[in-house]
């Protein structure tokens, strides 16, 4: 009764969806397959084709999961995550968190070229495993997940005055411990603070979404995301000078990540609210603006296809249907076959196609339900 519970909600959660073909469930992903192909390479490794030195971040080897997971391809699963407990966590994701790059160093060696971390990664990569864990039935999978969540709270947040417990950016660099901070709102994501609050319910994971909310709605007082904002106690969030204020390449993972909450989460309808601009500054001009100045909403620049497959869920959300289909038009029209080595692209493209395909939904909890559930037991590997 509760797998069909569960399949009859994904059933609801996917007929929302109009004018869309729901992908086949158990075709392996095509895309995926394509990214695997060419982005994945020596074992696991995650490579940034677009940089000359290829270098390998925590960020690739996280998306690299979540891909494989929705893809129901345990063995490209396996396979990152070896990789990246072997070279980014020095052979023990348990004891230390993964470094955010890796490379060539000036030497050329290929090595860890920055030991400090990323906290959005390590919370995909946590998530990750805990979704594994459970669609898997991989008990490992489970703890090594809560266990990892676990550490970054002890590492990657901090108790800021007047903000509360809240998630910051790595674990060295973005605090001075006293009453500043530089903070990173794309790094929030509702649906992995959501699966953790539940999956942890005696941690202080309970409390990070307080502070999130803050800094995804206070932080956007011209309805535009920004890359990174300041806090200061006493005087709240305020623009980065350091980034100019500007919201673009970071900030656009705030309106996939608003987009894809599920129908009854919490804060989608606010942040559907306070994103509206974007969705309109989108319809207005056909595409996404590539930068936008945060305190005026100027907008400028033409986006990259990857932008306009991010947008996807976000208008898909606010009911823009002639909007989705101007921005599926737009990236018929920029192929990814014309820029093969963009990788940033090509993961905008697999979020937020991906969820548009019906391959992938995230509960109100931040659990996710893959396409595969249920109806690909038969190509599910057999758990251990």
């Amino acid at each position: 009764m509760a797998r069909l519970a569960r399949l009859a909600r994904l059933a609801l959660a996917l007929a929302w969806l109009p004018g869309v073909c729901a992908a086949a469930p158990c075709d392996g992903w095509p895309e995926w397959q394509a990214f695997s192909r060419h982005f994945v390479a020596d074992g696991g490794r995650v490579v940034d084709q677009s940089q000359d030195n290829k270098p390998t971040t925590s960020e690739g080897q996280s998306y690299g999961l979540f891909f494989a997971l929705v893809a129901n391809d345990r063995p490209a699963f396996e396979q990152m995550l070896g990789w990246t407990r072997d070279n980014l966590a020095a052979g023990d994701l348990l004891a230390r968190l993964p470094a955010w790059l890796w490379g060539r160093d000036a030497n050329g060696r290929w090595t860890v070229l920055d030991d400090n971390s990323a906290s959005d990664s390590d919370m995909w990569i946590a998530y990750d495993l805990l979704e594994a864990g459970r669609l898997w039935r991989e008990p490992r999978y489970t703890a090594m997940g809560k266990l990892l969540a676990l550490r970054i709270l002890r590492e990657e947040a901090a108790d800021l005055p007047g903000l509360g417990l809240t998630l910051l950016p790595g674990k060295v660099g973005f605090w001075d411990g006293k009453g500043k901070a530089r903070l990173n709102p794309s790094y929030l994501a509702p649906q992995l603070l959501a699966r953790f609050a539940h999956a942890l319910p005696d941690s202080d994971w309970v409390k990070a979404p307080k502070s999130s909310v803050r800094v995804l709605l206070d932080g956007a007082p011209k309805g535009f995301a920004p890359d990174w904002l300041a806090y200061q106690a006493g005087k709240g969030l305020q623009p980065d000078a350091d980034s100019k204020a500007e919201g673009s390449y970071n900030a656009i993972r705030v309106y996939l990540w608003a987009g894809m909450l599920a129908p009854d989460a919490p804060l989608r309808a606010e942040l559907l609210k306070t994103y509206g601009p974007m969705s309109q500054a989108t319809v207005k001009q056909g595409q996404p603006p590539e930068k936008v100045d945060t305190r005026s909403g100027a907008a400028e620049g033409r986006a990259p296809a990857g932008f306009s497959a991010a947008m996807l869920p976000f208008l898909e959300a606010q009911n823009e249907a002639a909007a989705v289909q101007t921005q599926l038009l737009r990236m018929q029209a920029m192929p990814l076959s014309e820029r093969p080595d963009n990788y940033y692209d090509h993961v905008l493209t697999l979020f937020g196609q991906g969820w548009q395909q019906r391959r992938y939904r995230f509960a109100r909890n931040g659990q996710l339900l893959p396409a595969w559930e249920g109806s690909c037991a038969a190509s599910r590997p057999a758990s251990r």
